[in-house]
């Protein structure tokens, strides 16, 4: 597993707060369906389902965040444009007791994300558990050669072998004794 730099977790801990959140908005939205304080009950239940599917996307990537896996930084960044945005909705209609905290973690997560020991552990390729050896040469192969790659000398023979098959088409790009590529166009 690749580290995991402070500033990641700061992200991540913040993707689980705003998850933590959602979930109690939920519960609320729920509450208030349940006790027919919803504009239509149908509406009221659709809002539900879809607040707590919300949850379990935010808490995904906020795992997602804490795993260090390339593909949680771009939702990531949306659930912090999401949130300070509804955070700036929430302050213009007089809820400072939902606006603010909204504003404050959608800044904490912006940052956390933003800053480059984050962007740099996010932006890094997968890691294994195991080198690769394939484009490194070994000391015991002959210089030019590659593990896992024939010489076309091999490849032919190998043709050669099997009954019915067609001799191997010439390289594409093999130069020619001019220095020159071969045309692609016919005459």
């Amino acid at each position: 597993m690749r580290p995991r730099p402070p500033t990641l977790l700061l992200a991540a801990a913040v993707q689980g707060v705003e998850a933590a959140g959602i979930a109690a908005a939920a519960a609320l939205t729920a509450v208030d369906t349940a006790a027919g304080r919803s504009y239509e009950r149908s509406s009221g239940i659709a809002l539900t389902v879809i607040a707590f599917g919300a949850v379990g996307i935010v808490a995904f990537i906020a795992w997602g965040l804490y795993r260090v896996r390339r593909w949680s930084r771009t939702p990531a960044l949306l659930t912090q444009l999401f949130v300070g945005t509804t955070g700036v909705y929430l302050l213009e209609g007089h809820r400072l007791d939902w606006g603010v905290p909204a504003l404050l973690l959608a800044i904490a997560g912006f940052t956390g994300l933003l800053l480059p020991p984050s962007l740099r552990a996010l932006a890094a390729g997968p890691a294994s558990a195991e080198p690769r050896e394939a484009a490194v040469p070994s000391a015991t192969q002959p210089a030019g050669k590659v593990p896992g790659q024939a010489t076309q000398a091999t490849q032919a023979a190998v043709r050669k072998d099997r009954p019915g098959s067609r001799p191997a088409p010439p390289a594409a790009r093999a130069a020619r004794p001019s220095g020159k590529k071969a045309s692609s166009r016919r005459r």
